[in-house]
Order: structure tokens, then sequence, then C-alpha cells
């Protein structure tokens, strides 16, 4: 059972007088110029009543509650086991009454609880949640709105897409109606039915804030952001769009406290839909690889590789055998579009790639060395993934880093093929575009280095910004370089 709970929020609006519910009336100056002074003008402001939907469909939103065991984690043991929290002044007292020598006694398992929400998708029981709202559990009830409780079972669980699939033993129950994500407009009223805190059927309204969100998880979900208020126990219910159709489940929230803050997010109701569909069949869902690591591109990058404006997916690293790398994509490489529909944010590759069935053929155009190309991977299953270079140090005055070759050995612990260059001391405009030294140098603009010369080289053709490929602890990034 995951404790992360995420919630969808709908912010709330300037509060106006409310007449019968629904509309109210603002006194606002007239401006114009022949108006009398001191002349008022009653304008009529009509908020949504939402009431109807709620009455529609609340009984077909559940309750969801989860129990399971969580195992002791490092910090229990460090508390030996003892009734009092290490930092509490009476943990030395309690340890005292330990006989000499004598280990504490290990922590047993504690039984733990969560709440979530869900929604009915058939009159046979099958409901949708969020995965992270069963993780790990071993009893899952569910809760209808008539006080009717069941012993749920999960049918399946897609920790990618955030989805899983339950199952009661019940017949004639009420169903949502299923919208299409894809119609939503930023701006428009929005919908979240739940049970924040437990409180159930909790009704929360707002507009939607953005569409295809991604968020820096291992997630490939394009996220509709709202405003909507989400808390713990949302999550895995509702959202929906003025017609009373579901559009998205409440998945995640952005917090710096733990509590709604006015940024929710929820997954598209045709993903969770594809997903649902695939374990009710399967009992699991399977989803596309290209096998790469992208990464926003901005304007100075876009200026580094010759762009005339930021778009695409920046290709950061290719994952070796993968179906990238079997079609010839590589680092540096701006994956502007699939099947001929433009990338506008990185994110969208994964969410195309991710909502893809394994084995289809997906068309890349591509922008590398200042030309287009086109590429036609065939993407596998998510569950399936030379020259030595001198010796030498050197240094680069218009970036300010002193660099040298990667040894053998250094190169298999970083896991580098071949070339690499390590920053031993940075310094001028690489270091203020935070380049840090023990980082390794892979290539320039998308073109590999494995000597020192060759940075050199490079360097004496530009006059405007770089894009670095740096390598730190494991992962790979560009880092956009301004020059003079």
């Amino acid at each position: 059972m995951n404790d992360r709970t995420l919630w969808t929020g709908l912010g709330a609006l300037a509060t106006v007088a409310v007449i019968g519910g629904a509309a109210g009336v603002v006194a606002t100056r007239h401006a114009h110029a022949q108006a009398a002074p001191h002349a008022v003008v009653a304008t009529a402001v009509v908020a949504p009543d939402f009431s109807a939907i709620v009455e529609r469909n609340g009984a077909a939103v559940v309750n969801i509650t989860v129990s399971g065991v969580r195992e002791p984690s490092a910090d229990d043991d460090s508390a030996g086991g003892m009734p009092v929290d290490p930092n509490d002044p009476f943990f030395q007292f309690f340890r005292r009454l330990l006989p000499p020598g004598a280990a504490a006694p290990t922590p047993a398992p504690q039984r733990v609880r969560g709440v979530g929400s869900g929604f009915i998708v058939s009159p046979d029981g099958t409901i949708i949640t969020n995965a992270h709202v069963v993780d790990g559990a071993d009893e899952v009830s569910v809760k209808l709105t008539d006080h009717r409780e069941f012993k749920a079972k999960v049918l399946g669980s897609d920790k990618k897409a955030d989805v899983a699939v339950l199952k009661i033993d019940a017949r004639d129950l009420p169903v949502v109606p299923v919208g299409k994500a894809r119609d939503l407009k930023v701006g428009q009223w929005v919908l979240a039915i739940g049970s924040p805190f437990g409180f159930e059927n909790t009704v929360t309204a707002g507009v939607v804030s953005a569409k295809h969100r991604s968020l820096p998880d291992e997630s490939y979900v394009p996220f509709i952001q709202t405003d909507v208020a989400v808390n713990p126990g949302n999550s895995g219910g509702p959202l929906f769009d003025v017609r009373g159709d579901v559009v998205g489940i409440n998945s995640q929230i952005y917090s710096g406290t733990g509590g709604y803050q006015g940024l929710s997010f929820a997954i598209p109701i045709e993903l969770a839909m594809k997903v649902k569909d695939q374990i009710v069949a399967h009992g699991h869902a399977s989803h596309a690889r290209l096998g790469v690591t992208v990464q926003p591109v901005s304007q100075a990058l876009a200026q580094a590789f010759g762009l005339s404006r930021p778009e695409g997916a920046l290709v950061a690293s290719v994952e070796p055998d993968s179906a990238a790398a079997k079609v010839g994509l590589k680092a540096g490489d701006i994956i502007l579009a699939t099947n001929g529909t433009p990338i506008a944010e990185s994110g969208d590759l994964g969410a195309r790639v991710g909502g893809s069935a394994p084995g289809t053929r997906m068309g890349l155009d591509v922008w590398r060395d200042g030309q287009h190309r086109r590429l036609v991977a065939t993407l596998s299953d998510s569950e399936a993934g030379t020259s030595t270079a001198a010796n030498g140090h050197s240094a680069d005055g218009k970036l300010g880093l002193a660099l040298r070759a990667l040894r053998p050995d250094e190169r298999r612990e970083a896991g580098v093929a071949s070339g690499g260059l390590l920053v031993e001391a940075v310094d001028g405009a690489a270091a203020q575009a935070g380049v840090q030294p023990g980082d390794v140098l892979l290539s320039i603009d998308g073109r590999v280095l494995e000597r020192v010369d060759q940075l050199r080289d490079a360097m004496k053709r530009h006059h405007g910004p770089v894009a670095l490929l740096i390598q730190r602890n494991g992962g790979r990034v560009f880092v956009p370089v301004p020059l003079g």
C-alpha cells in the first residue's frame, strides 16, 4: 500500500453575492460619460450549478478502504523496538531498562490502513481507482453511497499509468458516463467527487489549468492539470466535465505541505479505459517502449542545435539494444514529430510511446546535424531494454573547463562505451550553466568527444550557445552554455 496520496483540487473562484445558489448581482459603477454621477448598473454573474451532476452520478462514486502490513523500517530499528521515539527524552531511560549487552527486541510488523476513492464503470461491479491506492494492500473494501460494503478483488494494477481495476460481487449498480478528455479546453469547469480524509462523496470544483502536463516521475501520463481541491482520500476518484461525463481520474497534487495548494493532476479517461480493458482481458497492461531519455528543448538548446524555435524532445541517452538504438537514434537527436504529429513538449513523446502497444511502428521526424531525417521504429515491450581516447589534460578558455580523457577503468565504471572527458575543474560560462568537477563530458552539440582536442576544434567554430552532454551520477542531460 503506497501512502502517497494524490488529489485533484478545484480552486475557489472569486465570491459574488449569490441569489438562489446560482446567480449573483454585483454593483459596478458605469463609466460612460453621459451617466449620472454615482450611477450603478446591475450585472448578473452566473455561477455553474453542479447539483444535477452530483445527484445523477454521485452514487457511482465509491469509498475505498485498504489495509496491509508494513514491515519495520530502518527508523523503527533505530528505536530498538522500544515504545518511544529515539528523539524522545525518555528514550535513554527505556534503553537502560535492557540487560547489559542485550539487543533490543526487533519491532513487529505493523498493520496499516488507507483510504481512497473510485468509480463504477460497469453494472456488475467493475471499479477503477489509482494503482497507488491499492499498492501493497492485502484487503480492499468498497463502500457504496447506500452504505453497503463489499470485499473487493484487485483484477490488476498498472503502476506506470497509476490505474487499478477492482471487482465487487454486486449487480445492477449505477455507473458513470465516460467522456473524452481530449475535448477539454483550458479554462473549462470540472468537478471532482471523492472521499478526502474519509469524508465520503465530497464535491469540489474548479477549472482546467492545463493539459498534457508531464511530471517528474516514472509515468508517461499526459496529465490534466486543474485547480480542483484534492486531498488525501480523493485519489482514484472521478473528474467530471460540465456535461457530467468522467474525463479523468484524480491522481496527484503538487504540494509543499502535503495538503492541497492549488495544483492537482488527473489521468485522462481515454488512457485509463485503455488500461482497464487490458487488465480485464489479460490481468495486466502492456506498454510500448522506445528506449530513450529525453529532455525539453530550451531556447538556448534550440540555438545550439540550429533549430529556428524551441520544440520537440531532445534525446539525452539511448539504451543499448532498444528500439531507438536499432533504428539509429543517438544522443543529440531532436525528435520533432511522431507519425506526422508535432511534439510541442518533450513529455508528448513519452505519452505517445507509452500509450501505444508493443510492436507498433512509429514514424519519427528527427533533427540531426542541421537536417531533417525520417526514421521508423518498431516499439518494444516496456517489460522486455571502440576507439581509445588519448590521455592528457586540457583547458578550454571559452567554456572554462579543465578536462582530461577518461582512463579505461573510469570509462568502465561510468558505463561509457567510448570516449568521454572528465571535468577536473570548471569556471566561467560552464560553471554558471551548472557543470561541476567530476562530471563526464560526452559530446558537444551531439558530436561525441573522444579527445580533448576535438572539443578545442569544435569551439573554434562556435560563437553562439553550445549544448554539452553531461553525465553525472549515472544520469545524462544536455546543458546549454551561452558564449560571449
